[in-house]
């Protein structure tokens, strides 16, 4: 699975900086499925949808890691993502929305639809809606970013998927540079990149197995 898309991260090189924040992916899953919750899913998705930037770092952490106990997720083996992907490649950016839109609509927290998407925009100068999804992509990103510090197993970043892992990578700058050793994890597999004896601690979350 290879949707690096390093050159459309190079314009989102600026990130901020928040405190850590421990994960409790039971405390998401059963936040996002009460109706009393302020992290109720719907509710969430909506400030999402509406307006991004309203969006608080903890509100962003469980709308991403919640990602994961959704029935309604876009894989990127999907059928419908495979003819995205081919569309971009194609640089059928009229396509990429065309088809964005829709597997945005069921999958609206998959950052390699918005990334697509995000590009697609660009493309037509829309600056509307590429600085719309420009703030999704920065809400979703940072909470990736605000779960670890990577030095250790204990404190090691938790993505959703090895595409998301590409882009964390990207954004923290780690390059070709570094070997990968892998090793498996409850609930996931470690990602261990290792350049000069520094060592960095990705997790991958298998939530579903």
């Amino acid at each position: 699975m290879k949707y690096h898309f390093f050159l459309l991260l190079a314009l989102f090189s600026v990130f901020g900086f928040s405190q850590k924040s421990k994960i409790d992916l039971k405390d998401i899953e059963k936040s996002l499925k009460k109706s009393d919750s302020p992290y109720n899913y719907e509710k969430l998705i909506f400030k999402y949808k509406g307006y991004p930037k309203s969006l608080d770092s903890i509100e962003a952490q469980y709308l991403y890691y919640g990602r994961n106990f959704r029935d309604d997720k876009v894989s990127t083996l999907d059928d419908g993502f495979k003819s995205l992907a081919d569309a971009f490649k194609e640089s059928n950016f009229e396509e990429c929305i065309k088809q964005g839109k829709v597997l945005y609509d069921k999958d609206p927290t998959n950052l390699d639809i918005l990334l697509i998407l995000l590009r697609a925009y660009d493309s037509q100068k829309d600056g509307t809606n590429f600085m719309h999804h420009l703030n999704q992509f920065r809400s979703l990103t940072e909470s990736i970013r605000n779960s670890g510090d990577g030095a250790s197993e204990k404190t090691a970043y938790l993505v959703n998927s090895v595409g998301d892992e590409y882009i964390l990578l990207n954004i923290l700058n780690i390059g070709k540079e570094y070997t990968r050793g892998s090793k498996v994890a409850k609930d996931g597999m470690f990602d261990i990149w290792e350049k000069d004896g520094r060592k960095l601690y990705i997790k991958i979350l298998y939530l579903d197995l």
